[in-house]
């Protein structure tokens, strides 16, 4: 039995208990080094065996109510940022809204209000039955605060992993609320110096600029550091707001406006970028596109193998749509 199924089972109440439900349908599994497709399924087949036996425990006796999602409550400690739920929400409600909640959500009663709950896992279950007008099958256990914690971390293992943001700022509400390392450490699964790398990013880029950008699911921990070293230099900071408020800003997705703040945090008080002369341009996962040389208002661009002049053709084809875009964007600084 892994420490994770001990954790469930205490949790719970019960034998083992939730790690993959109804709203954790096809999750992306653990990250494995390239190749390791037994290590793959070995952590697949573990998530489905924890699945099962959820089901088995609510099968021999452990108790289901329905309650009213009105008098339910997200975790105090939230961990994700607000998002539009996208395709996996809405499968979800179809799911539900054909077959029920199969799988129960789980709760805690609140610790100052009588009557109502809060969430430890299954935010997306409630939301739905909230929006479809269902009442929320769930099992009520008495949690500490730490327990709270921790079963959200092991229902974000179960699932999509949370983004570096996300995590860090998590980390950080975790110790601004009292929190020692080692039960972020345990949230979060990861160790200590990862914690204080996560901690340390979210302390240092200002709230409201996280916020505009959003949970940038391709955005890792080196370029959320490129930025808060950004932020730190003389007229960043300005530069930056002005830019998350204009009108064009939110048109984008989450990494684009990631990358939008980091160039403006890099301008120099001349307005052009710094950057060194030849720089490498990666895709999100680190591929490699080209080398980018700059010679004053230059700019080559040497494409790197197997992209061919198709590819070349296409990027030249963009150049004018990327300058209407860049025009928009300048014009909403002023």
């Amino acid at each position: 039995m892994t420490k994770r199924s001990d954790t469930l089972k205490a949790l719970f109440g019960a034998p083992q208990a939730q790690a993959l439900s109804a709203d954790n349908h096809a999750a992306p599994l653990p990250r494995v080094a390239a190749g390791s497709i037994r290590s793959m399924k070995e952590s697949f087949s573990g998530i489905e065996r924890e699945n099962e036996v959820l089901r088995e425990t609510i099968a021999a006796g452990a108790s289901v109510v329905e309650i009213d999602p009105a008098l339910i409550e997200p975790s105090p400690y939230s961990d994700r940022f607000i998002d539009d739920g996208g395709p996996e929400f809405e499968q979800l409600k179809a799911s539900m809204r054909v077959n029920g909640q199969e799988v129960p959500v789980l709760l805690r009663r609140h610790p100052t209000q009588e009557g109502r709950y809060q969430t430890a896992f299954g935010h997306r279950r409630i939301r739905a039955a909230r929006e479809l007008g269902l009442n929320v099958r769930a099992v009520v256990r008495a949690l500490s605060d730490t327990d709270l914690v921790i079963a959200q971390g092991i229902e974000n293992s179960a699932r999509q992993d949370l983004s570096f943001i996300e995590r860090a700022v998590f980390a950080l509400r975790l110790e601004r609320a009292g929190h020692e390392r080692s039960v972020i450490q345990e949230a979060l699964t990861v160790d200590r110096a990862e914690v204080s790398k996560l901690i340390a990013v979210a302390s240092e880029i200002p709230e409201d600029i996280v916020t505009a950008i959003g949970r940038a699911p391709k955005i890792g921990r080196p370029r959320w550091q490129a930025l808060a070293a950004r932020l730190s230099e003389p007229g960043a900071l300005g530069r930056t707001r002005r830019l998350i408020k204009s009108a064009t800003f939110g048109q984008s997705d989450s990494d684009s406006r990631f990358l939008q703040v980091l160039a403006s945090a890099a301008q120099t008080d001349e307005g052009r970028a710094s950057r060194p002369a030849k720089q490498a341009v990666v895709t999100a996962n680190g591929a490699k596109i080209a080398d980018a040389e700059h010679k004053g208002r230059a700019l080559k661009l040497t494409f790197a193998q197997p992209l061919d002049e198709g590819f070349a053709a296409f990027v030249l084809d963009q150049i004018p749509a990327l300058f209407d875009r860049y025009a928009a964007q300048e014009k909403g600084r002023r």
